[in-house]
C-alpha cells in the first residue's frame, strides 16, 4: 500500500490528481502539497520520522512548471538524501521527459491526466517499492500503447531501438512501438539483458545481429531486414562483444 504525495501549485489540477490517486485501491494515503516549501516539508518530516513511519512518502507525483522551485528542482534536491521517494512527473509539457528521466523518474504522465494512464505509473510505483528490499531487477515486459489500450511486449522480442527524439521506437518482426523513454535510460536498463549501443541512434539486442559488415566508408550490422550504422565510437565494443559470443 502506497504512501504518495502529490504536488501542484494549481488547486484543480491538485485535487483532481488526488481524487484519482485515492481512488486506486494500491494507495494507502495520498496527500497534496500547493508548492516545493510545503512539499520539501512534509517529505522532510517523513524523513525524519523512518521510512516505515505512518507519515512517511514512498511517492512523490510531481508537477514541473510551479512557482519558484520547479519539479525538477526538487527531485534535484531529492536525489541528495540516502533513500528518496520516488518520483513521478505530471505534467503539460512533452519537452522535459528527457531531464526528468535523467533523474530516475519512474514515469512521466501528460496532462490531461486519464484515470488508465495513472493507473499504469502507480502499477510501476508499487513494483519498485515492492521489490526495494531486493535488488531491483528489469521487468520482462515493457507497456506500449495501441489505440489507447496498454499492452505489455516482451523485451526478449525486440530486437533493435531507435532514438527519435525524447522518445524511443522498439522494432519486432511484428512491427514497431513508440514510447516515451529516451533511448539511454533503455541502454542503462537493458545493458544486463545482451542490449549494445552501436550508435547515438540505436541500441541492438546483441543476438539478434545477423552479420557484421567491415567496409572503406565504416562498419555495420545487420538485425533481420535493417542495416544499421556503427559508429566509430561504439565499434570497438560492438566488435568485441561479437567475438565473445562467437563459438570456439
Amino acid at each position: 500500500m502506497l504512501r504518495v504525495l502529490a504536488v501542484d501549485d494549481e488547486a484543480p489540477a491538485l485535487e483532481e490528481l488526488l481524487y484519482l490517486l485515492r481512488s486506486d485501491p494500491r494507495v494507502h494515503r495520498a496527500e497534496g502539497a500547493t508548492g516545493a516549501t510545503d512539499a520539501l516539508r512534509l517529505i522532510g518530516a517523513a524523513l525524519d520520522a523512518g521510512e516505515e513511519g505512518e507519515r512517511g512518502v514512498d511517492v512523490v507525483f510531481l508537477d514541473i512548471h510551479m512557482a519558484g522551485l520547479t519539479g525538477l528542482d526538487i527531485a534535484r534536491l531529492l536525489a541528495g538524501f540516502a533513500r528518496p521517494p520516488l518520483i513521478v512527473f505530471v505534467t503539460a509539457h512533452e519537452g522535459f521527459a528527457v531531464r526528468a528521466f535523467d533523474l530516475k523518474a519512474v514515469d512521466y504522465v501528460l496532462k490531461p491526466v486519464r484515470r488508465e494512464r495513472l493507473a499504469e505509473a502507480v502499477r510501476r510505483v508499487a513494483e519498485l517499492v515492492g521489490d526495494r528490499a531486493a535488488p531491483v531487477q528489469e521487468p520482462d515486459q515493457i507497456p506500449v500503447e495501441l489505440g489507447g489500450v496498454t499492452r505489455f511486449l516482451p523485451i526478449d522480442d525486440i530486437a533493435y531501438a531507435e532514438a527519435q527524439g525524447d522518445y524511443a521506437r522498439l522494432h519486432t518482426a511484428r512491427g514497431s512501438h513508440l514510447v516515451r523513454i529516451p533511448l539511454s535510460t533503455l541502454e542503462e536498463r537493458w545493458r544486463s539483458r545482451g542490449f549494445v549501443r552501436i550508435h547515438r541512434s540505436h541500441l541492438v539486442a546483441l543476438d539478434r545481429i545477423d552479420e557484421l559488415r567491415l567496409e572503406a566508408g565504416g562498419m555495420s550490422v545487420r538485425v533481420g531486414d535493417a542495416e544499421l550504422p556503427v559508429s566509430r565510437r561504439h565499434a570497438r565494443t560492438v566488435r568485441d562483444r561479437l567475438l565473445r559470443r562467437a563459438p570456439h
